[in-house]
């Protein structure tokens, strides 16, 4: 059987909704749209009824593509002020032999114990586990055991940032599969073999925000967020060249680049100001206003990794929609050196880094599946074999709530 998954970020400047298949132990994608999102502001929702308007239009846009309707999804949720602490708790196995169940066991007392009231469980990251006190492995099932301890890194946030997005998307009579933040998603893209043995930081440069994510061993530690992304860049080529920030968007996204050496001094473009009156904006010039207020936003980035760890780092991964810009690697090289690299969303169709996060999100929930022993799908074999149906009408009230799942979400409860 083929299984679907469908994912969605809410981002301040657009919202990506992608649809994927696992077949064969290959991820394939059915379909992702990237709409304009209103009522977003840094990150956080600040008017739900432009943000369910916002959400709509990227879910009737999916549906209208695959001939099926979205009725659940997994979900990031803000970074703001996100908690990250080991916990650990030891469980007596139910058999001889130690289960799935028993690892989830093991995982939910330590989360219990670690919980504070003032905190909204969002997921937690397995580290390793102890058999009997003596051996320490990753995935015990199968072995006899008369006691299992599990470790794992559990990440909270404030309430409000977990529920905010699930009463949106749940008051559109969408379920929410799952959630989890961008700093798990993003290393559950770019992860391999090197990362998992090394510490490191993921960048994701944003429309409004920029998050600096800290890794050991593929496993977050801490996130910091900066209040500076791809708008501000608009917003000073507006600003200079007196048009309005639409077009400074425009200007960004199609001529110029992120850094001067290969920006030419006669390459330019034409466009009105905003006294109607035609300019002519080098490409050398504007690249420079960009490269300035990249070196700006880097220069914070600098800072908040000096603050998030004193140890040496192996590597720095930048993703993000601002990623996209070309010549971006220059920049990266001339503020980190060969540390950094741009990220590469590798999976066919969506070649962009802006998709980082939806796409991680669903690799993300296999592995949770795969911790849990569960075979799941978001889609049923008769919906995957119509090509094409009518989408049910979504109703206009949801009976029940999403008060008391948030905690269900990882378990499966």
């Amino acid at each position: 059987m083929k299984h679907v998954y469908a994912s969605i970020d809410l981002g301040s400047d657009t919202i990506k909704l992608a649809v994927c298949e696992l077949y064969l132990g290959h991820l394939n994608l059915l379909a992702a749209v990237s709409m304009t999102s209103q009522g977003i502001k840094r990150g956080l929702i600040v008017d739900p009824e432009l943000a369910k308007n916002s959400i709509m239009n990227a879910v009737d846009e999916v549906q209208d593509m695959l001939g099926v309707k979205i009725e659940k999804v997994i979900a990031t949720v803000p970074s703001h002020n996100a908690d990250y602490k080991i916990v650990k708790a030891t469980v007596q196995p139910e058999g001889d032999l130690i289960t799935n169940k028993d690892m989830m066991r093991a995982y939910k007392a330590g989360i219990k114990q670690g919980l504070l009231p003032n905190e909204e469980f969002v997921t937690v990251v397995p580290i390793d586990f102890r058999i009997n006190e003596k051996t320490i492995m990753k995935d015990p099932k199968g072995f006899p055991a008369k006691t299992l301890l599990g470790r794992a890194m559990m990440v909270t946030t404030p309430k409000k940032n977990v529920y905010s997005v699930a009463s949106v998307i749940e008051s559109l009579g969408i379920e929410l599969s799952d959630i989890s933040v961008g700093s798990e998603s993003d290393i559950s893209i770019f992860r391999n073999d090197n990362i998992d043995k090394s510490i490191g930081v993921v960048v994701n440069l944003g429309a409004e925000i920029t998050s600096v994510s800290l890794y050991s061993k593929s496993i977050p530690v801490r996130t910091k967020i900066i209040g500076a992304g791809g708008k501000d860049i608009d917003e000073e080529i507006a600003y200079t060249y007196h048009i309005s920030l639409k077009e400074a968007r425009r200007v960004k996204e199609t001529f110029a680049l992120a850094h001067t050496r290969n920006a030419g001094v006669n390459d330019v473009y034409e466009t009105l100001d905003a006294q109607g009156k035609r300019i002519m904006i080098s490409q050398k010039d504007v690249s420079q206003i960009v490269l300035d207020r990249l070196n700006g936003i880097l220069e914070l980035v600098k800072k908040e990794i000096d603050d998030l760890t004193s140890k040496p780092i192996q590597y720095i991964i930048v993703t993000g929609g601002m990623s996209n810009m070309l010549d971006i690697e220059y920049c990266l090289r001339d503020n980190f050196g060969s540390l950094a690299s741009k990220g590469k969303v590798k999976l066919i169709g969506v070649r962009n880094n802006k998709y980082s996060t939806v796409i991680g999100n669903i690799i993300y929930f296999l592995n949770t599946l795969k911790l849990k022993g569960l075979d799941y799908s978001m889609l049923s074999e008769d919906e995957m074999d119509r090509v094409s149906s009518p989408a049910k009408d979504i109703p206009d009230s949801v009976n029940g709530t999403m008060l008391g799942k948030l905690f269900g979400y990882f378990f499966g409860e």
